[in-house]
């Protein structure tokens, strides 16, 4: 079975068909560990989060290894089949797509807003949420969409649970807040690096199908940003579509001081938001085609 056109399959099946909503997501069932885990041996130590990890992501990955050796005793085309589809439940480009796009159509939107992203929403305005909305499209274009495939392409189911197992908990315990400031440093640190290549190739393909120059322009902003990873994406999304984003953001009720990102204007309209959603159909072609080349040249 080859991982490339297992890759193959899963982009495209999430590019028509998303989530399955008849049933459970894994991610949620990989929150669930993390929460019971929590539940019953949280401590606020380095050492606590580390039993953390290495508990949640040894257990997906022997879920993973078992399941991979069923499927392997499937007929070859069925195999690859059955993989993808569940592959393709841990990309999440239309999932993604779809939810943004719900945030500016709706009558509601700081309520929508506030299932997407960890920052209070409750006084934005309207500017303030399409900002919102672009930062975490780009963001989640790496740790979402770029970074799984990559997992997926180069280790397999294994490879893609793993890093989605990791990137839940980052997601879950990785805040710089009190509770989880140790508890979740070791998760954090993990996810960083994991995250590393990713972001910087995601900024790249925005750079490159948006024809922004300097090309790696984005990366003297990017680095200005606390993640090690975030601000690259973002970055480049700001520098393609000629806005700013960044900026001093108020999370659980601290405003935190925040770098821009990108050159031009501070106040974002929904024009602008559907700009940067309509590069979603140029990244779905340049993968699937890159894939398929692969496919082939294999």
């Amino acid at each position: 079975m080859s991982n490339i056109t297992v890759t193959f399959l899963a982009y495209l099946i999430d590019r028509i068909f998303g989530e399955f909503h008849f049933i459970t997501h894994p991610i949620i069932t990989i929150g669930q560990l993390i929460s019971w885990f929590e539940k019953h041996y949280y401590k606020n130590s380095v050492t606590r989060g580390v039993f953390l990890l290495l508990f949640t992501t040894l257990t997906t990955f022997t879920a993973t290894w078992f399941l991979t050796n069923i499927l392997s005793l499937l007929p070859s085309l069925l195999e690859t089949l059955v993989t993808a589809l569940i592959a393709s439940m841990f990309l999440a480009h239309k999932m993604l797509y779809d939810a943004v796009l719900e945030v500016i159509s709706s009558e509601d939107p700081r309520q929508k807003l506030s299932m997407l992203v960890s920052r209070d929403t409750k006084h934005l305005s309207e500017s303030e949420i399409n900002k919102a909305c672009i930062e975490t499209y780009a963001e989640n274009l790496s740790d979402g969409v770029i970074a799984p495939l990559l997992f997926l392409l180069f280790f397999g189911l294994e490879g893609i649970v793993f890093y989605k197992t990791v990137n839940t908990l980052d997601s879950m315990v990785g805040y710089k807040i009190k509770r989880y400031e140790k508890y979740g440093k070791a998760s954090a640190r993990l996810d960083d690096l994991l995250n590393y290549i990713p972001s910087r190739l995601t900024a790249l393909l925005l750079m490159l199908l948006t024809k922004t120059t300097p090309l790696l322009s984005f990366y003297s902003q990017g680095k200005k940003h606390d993640s090690p990873n975030a601000g690259h994406p973002i970055s480049a999304m700001a520098l393609a579509l000629k806005i700013k984003l960044g900026g001093d953001t108020s999370y659980f009720g601290q405003i935190k001081q925040k770098a821009w990102f990108g050159r031009g204007k501070k106040k974002i309209l929904k024009e602008d938001v559907k700009a940067a959603l309509a590069l979603r159909h140029k990244i779905d072609i340049v993968v699937l085609a890159t894939l398929a080349l692969l496919s082939l040249l294999g």
